[in-house]
């Protein structure tokens, strides 16, 4: 091997070698650039504030991380609506996105302030047309973990299915390939790996941990636990 270097050495020309030189040189100095790509690195600066990051999440779902498969995924669309509708996550992906920077509050007493990326529920609702009835959004998720909300108040609110946070892929411990960003709610609002949205009339659903003693309106501003009107003892084991 020495003696065939040696050869090239002898009989390649002076510019050969500086040219092989310069290439492994602009090599080394693009492969750190690929190793930062935004797909792989979270942000953690935004507009001034300091973010939290993805590893800042407890991992406390009822059935524990789901590896949700993105070549079969569909997000389904219906109850009352005009037109039920499910779409593929590639469909979904291309979607105009709209980012918000707001913080999740678990019940268990930790926060973390993200920038989250996704699709304006609106605007998937506006696909389906709901009808003159519905007033309540009941979100279902791959585990079997369900949550409800008011139809107006997501509409009117500008609420988010997100699918990238702090510049990156929604990872699947954080719910990829969507997470509702339910701002001004309890954790428990805030469903991961979201695979339907139903539209009903029923203001009284009670989702999984709403139906266990959580409020169900979830609001920060509000009670955590129960009724409005009680203090029902807290669940364990939730957002």
């Amino acid at each position: 091997m020495i003696e065939h270097v040696w050869v090239f050495r002898r009989r390649a020309p002076w510019w050969i070698l500086i040219a092989a030189l310069l290439l492994l040189i602009m090599v080394q100095a693009a492969w750190p650039a690929a190793e930062a790509s935004p797909q792989s690195v979270e942000i953690r600066d935004y507009q001034g504030e300091k973010l939290g990051s993805v590893d800042d999440f407890r991992e406390n779902s009822i059935e524990g991380v789901q590896h949700v498969d993105p070549e079969t995924y569909r997000l389904v669309v219906d109850g009352l609506v005009a037109q039920p509708i499910s779409f593929a996550l590639g469909e979904l992906q291309s979607m105009p996105h709209t980012a918000k920077l707001v913080t999740i509050y678990c019940v268990e007493g930790w926060s973390v302030e993200a920038l989250w990326e996704g699709i304006p529920v609106a605007d998937l609702l506006g696909l389906a047309g709901p009808t003159a009835e519905a007033n309540t959004l009941i979100f279902c998720a791959a585990d079997g973990y369900t949550t409800s909300l008011s139809l107006q108040e997501v509409v009117e609110k500008g609420l988010i299915l997100a699918d990238r946070i702090n510049g990156i892929t929604l990872p699947e411990r954080n719910g990829f390939p969507f997470q509702l960003v339910a701002e001004d709610k309890w954790g428990y609002k805030w469903i991961k790996w979201v695979t339907r949205i139903e539209l009903s009339d029923d203001p009284a659903y009670r989702g999984f941990w709403e139906s266990r003693g959580y409020n169900n309106k979830g609001d920060l501003s509000g009670p955590m636990f129960g009724r409005d009107e009680d203090t029902t003892p807290s669940p364990s084991g939730s957002e």
